[in-house]
């Protein structure tokens, strides 16, 4: 009789928890999951996908815009929000079938309701109890609103995906990524848009010319951004609008506010504490390189440890527990050089370090920036630049650092990361001939080292 019920039962249906339980059960082990809501996680229910399927919509308006400077008559044109809700929704359902039909191909049975330990090889899921070997947590994180009162009439990302209809006006709170993506989201949709963040600056830990490049970007395309500056209460009239007051006095009024102000970890009631998990100060689970907590037995992936928070790295992080519980390779998810983009509008591409990172690591760095107008913009008259950058370590000619905003931004750095995890130099990007005409060529033809002003005004 087998010692327990399952080799490894996961808690968390979404792209770590997933991925991990079908590499299981490929190497052979018996594996069981459990999710309470829907099978997808964040990613695929109400994040990634969703938010991309609204950036395309609002980005038409621009589209639409462009059109005329390359001899396209465009003629009355009208948005309706709850058709575009509808589409993403049946696109939602569909992604959800197949991720069903992904682990019942692969042999995963699936148990539908919250998952709470009762031990360390036990897991009580409704009235079922069920024992593993190894415990897998995946539950990922929910985004948190702060104690300001009035904060029941907030929405966050979980929300906006589900409102019945485009508000005219929105202010959304925070600096983030997500919070940069729905203000443009909203403002291409035709709201009025305000974006409020405490910060000096948006988009912190980004390359600091990147934040000051997309700040500057966003304003020009109609969004209000309001720095240094956050909401004191929320107060609700009558006619059902809201107005904000704000820490400085002033007060703004809207129908809708969506607050991006971070994101926790899903640990809360599910028996942790009781097993003495150690969590950190966030509420994150704590694991060392192999995913493994301070149980031996529980491991944990995705952003549930609030290692980074990215799709494709809960994927690697749980491919790597299944290798190492049950392929008979010990692996370590890799966490250095990892790409990432916002799709803002304009949108971001980034990999490896900031400016600021590496001169902090390796001291002397050589900096290649660039600003230019896209070849479309020549015709189609829009007041957008795009802007590239890349960090070089001084001593090794390493490219370190590659960053960029304009179009098609994350398209074209999922490329240049492979170079530079491969350790490309900047002597191989001047190697390289470039694709004309083309924005992406721009990070080979870069040859003129940047000069702070001060410097060069001193030469």
């Amino acid at each position: 009789m087998a010692a327990y019920d399952y080799d490894l039962f996961v808690i968390g249906a979404g792209s770590g928890g997933v991925r991990a339980s079908r590499m299981a059960a490929g190497y052979g082990a018996k594996v069981a999951i459990a999710e309470q809501y829907r099978i997808g996680g964040t990613c695929v229910i109400r994040g990634c996908i969703p938010k991309k399927l609204l950036v395309y919509a609002s980005h038409y308006r621009y589209d639409f815009e462009d059109a005329e400077g390359f001899g396209w008559e465009v003629g009355e044109r009208s948005f309706s929000w709850s058709r575009l809700i509808a589409s993403k929704d049946r696109e939602i359902d569909r992604l959800n079938g197949i991720y069903i039909n992904l682990l019942k191909n692969s042999g995963v049975v699936m148990f539908e309701g919250r998952a709470v330990l009762e031990d360390a090889h036990t897991v009580r899921v409704g009235d079922r109890k069920l024992t593993a070997k190894y415990i897998l947590l995946a539950t990922g994180g929910w985004p948190v609103k702060p104690p300001v009162p009035g904060i029941e009439h907030a929405i966050t990302s979980n929300e906006a995906f589900h409102l019945p209809a485009l508000p005219e006006r929105v202010v959304v709170v925070g600096g983030g990524y997500i919070a940069v993506e729905f203000a443009g989201i909203f403002n291409g949709l035709g709201a009025k848009t305000t974006l409020l963040y405490r910060g000096t600056q948006i988009l912190r830990g980004f390359d600091d010319d990147v934040r000051a490049h997309l700040a500057a970007e966003i304003v020009k395309e109609g969004v209000a951004v309001h720095l240094k500056s956050d909401v004191a209460r929320i107060d609700k009239r009558s006619d059902g609008s809201l107005h904000l007051g704000l820490l400085d006095g002033t007060e703004l009024a809207c129908d809708a506010v969506m607050y991006a102000t971070g994101r926790k970890p899903n640990t809360g009631d599910m028996g942790l504490e009781q097993l003495a998990v150690k969590l950190d100060d966030s509420g994150a689970v704590v694991v060392d390189a192999f995913s493994q907590s301070s149980l031996p037995n529980i491991y944990a992936v995705g952003d549930v440890t609030d290692r980074i928070q990215l799709t494709p790295v809960a994927i690697k992080e749980g491919a790597a527990v299944a290798a190492t519980l049950f392929g008979g390779k010990p692996t370590r998810a890799d966490h250095k050089d990892v790409p990432s983009a916002v799709f803002s509008q304009p949108s971001i591409g980034t990999v490896g370090l900031t400016e600021a990172e590496a001169r902090e690591a390796v001291g002397a760095v050589d900096i290649y920036k660039s600003s230019f107008k896209p070849l479309k913009h020549t015709l189609s008259g829009r007041d957008e630049r795009s802007f590239m950058k890349l960090v070089v370590d001084a001593k090794t000619d390493r490219v370190l650092g590659a960053h960029m905003v304009g179009p098609e931004a994350a398209e074209i750095i999922q490329g240049i990361a492979i170079a530079i995890k491969m350790g490309a130099t900047k002597t191989q990007f001047d190697a390289t001939v470039g694709i004309h005409p083309s924005a992406a060529e721009e990070f080979v033809t870069m040859r003129e080292k940047w000069v702070p002003p001060a410097k060069a005004a001193a030469e």
